[in-house]
């Protein structure tokens, strides 16, 4: 499949800026870190830094995949945030349209995902060395052609909520790597990074930061 990098001109909507941190609604399409070559260079961290020079990395959202994006202004706010995201205490909450209807109304994924070498960049499951991988779920609504469903990553393995819905049956729509059929037939990947909850890096304060999902 011959893929060609479009990214959407419209600049990113900034959700919050104070001076550690920076918080973005990314949107779907576009990288969030150039990609390989001068034809990925476009990406959000690029933009970013036009009117915040000191931006920083703290995590990734798969390029498909719009919604809340933390950054640091600071060399300390990277590394806190960093951590929080190492050390599992960050809260991310997701919003997907899936095939199908789920059921239960409510319930955990848990099966552990590596890296498929030969069909890079895809994900696979394996239960002999595979790292470990949780999913959540709970439905918001759903009939039999679809469910809208909010999903919470426990841990933050690459594709994760991508893998766990497709080995359940219940593939994202829109997913170029992992729906098919009329499952992939979709203007764009059905997965939005709704809400994250973080400790500020300077106060130690909870704060939630959430953006609705545009589909």
């Amino acid at each position: 499949m011959n893929f060609t990098y479009a990214p959407p001109p419209d600049p990113p909507e900034l959700i919050h800026a104070d001076h550690e941190i920076l918080v973005v609604n990314k949107p779907a399409g576009l990288l969030s870190v150039p990609g390989r070559g001068a034809e990925k260079a476009d990406c959000l961290i690029g933009r970013l830094r036009a009117a915040f020079p000191t931006v920083l990395l703290v995590h990734r959202l798969d390029l498909d995949t719009s919604g809340v994006m933390i950054f640091g202004l600071t060399p300390h706010a990277q590394r806190n945030l960093s951590k929080q995201f190492e050390e599992r205490q960050v809260k991310k909450t997701y919003i997907a349209r899936v095939m199908g209807r789920l059921e239960p109304k409510a319930g955990r994924i848990d099966l552990p995902l590596i890296v498929d070498w030969p069909n890079r960049p895809r994900q696979k499951v394996d239960h002999a060395e595979g790292r470990a991988a949780q999913t959540d779920w709970r439905v918001v609504r759903a009939n039999d052609a679809e469910t809208r469903v909010r999903l919470f990553p426990l841990t933050g393995r690459s594709h994760q909520l991508r893998v766990h819905m497709a080995e359940i049956g219940h593939p994202i729509l829109g997913d170029p790597l992992y729906a098919t059929g009329e499952a992939a037939d979709h203007p764009r990947l059905m997965l939005h990074a709704e809400s994250l909850r973080i400790r500020h890096p300077e106060s130690g304060i909870q704060q939630s930061f959430n953006a609705p999902a545009p589909f």
